[in-house]
């Protein structure tokens, strides 16, 4: 299987650098293919700007006027296709970073910003006219998983933790982003207590993540409703008889 790996910490021979090096060293033991978008090494230029899309300064002015859709009309640069490709390759996408302000870091986000455009990320329509959204996309088929560091304990993003219950906190990036897009979306590996860990506890985390990319093709998903299955009225609302009393994100899941 092909995997894409795309990193976002600034240090390679940090917590993050050496979890991704054993990650990495077992996909390849086990017979996958890795490509990465290490980010910060790119030296990747987060911000979008008009000549992403037109190589000829002339009709910059006009692109950056004009919709979205004319940005995405297959004029993207080099950079961005790049991407774009290996993310079409890829049987699974790994999303690493350290969670920086309850969220990934700016250059990470900028990554989707840019490559993630309308005619690949977003707006793409059925034949019936119904847009293909939430596990219907271009990159259905896609496995997705969300590798996080904090220096938080595990119990701060607990249900009743004070930080907010972590798929709560990731919800914009797994149902939002890589559900988004058609991706099946695997349960999140935390690494908590990023700035105090010990050798034991490095220990740990690392089999513990190794043993989740060993399973990547074989965990369940997170079961997000799909937006073209029934769930969803004409407004893309949750239908009233669908656990009528419940709120919030989780009636997005099922049970």
């Amino acid at each position: 299987m092909n995997i894409l790996w795309v990193y976002a910490h600034p240090e390679p021979r940090s917590l993050n650098g050496s979890l991704r090096k054993a990650a990495l060293e077992q996909l390849h033991a086990d017979g996958h293919t890795v490509e990465q978008s290490d980010l910060y090494a790119m030296q990747w230029n987060p911000l979008i700007r008009p000549a992403d899309y037109d190589h000829d300064p002339t009709e910059r002015f006009q692109v950056a006027n004009a919709s979205s859709s004319a940005l995405a009309a297959g004029t993207q640069t080099p950079d961005i296709v790049a991407e774009q490709q290996k993310l079409l390759r890829a049987d699974a996408v790994v999303l690493q970073f350290p969670l920086w302000w309850f969220s990934m870091p700016a250059i990470m986000k900028g990554w989707v910003d840019r490559v993630f455009v309308e005619g690949f990320g977003y707006g793409i329509r059925r034949a019936d006219g119904r847009s293909r959204r939430y596990g219907d996309g271009m990159l259905a088929g896609k496995r997705a998983m969300i590798v996080v560091s904090m220096g938080g304990s595990e119990h701060t993003v607990s249900p009743r933790g004070i930080n907010g219950d972590l798929h709560e906190l990731l919800y914009p990036i797994q149902h939002g982003i890589l559900f988004y897009t058609g991706m099946s979306v695997l349960p999140p590996v935390l690494i908590a207590s990023a700035d105090r860990m010990t050798e034991t506890d490095y220990a740990a985390a690392e089999s513990g993540l190794v043993q989740r990319v060993k399973s990547l093709f074989t965990d369940q998903p997170i079961p997000y409703r799909t937006q073209n299955d029934g769930d969803y009225d004409r407004r893309y609302v949750l239908r009233d008889d669908i656990e009528p009393e419940a709120i919030g994100i989780r009636v997005h899941t099922t049970t």
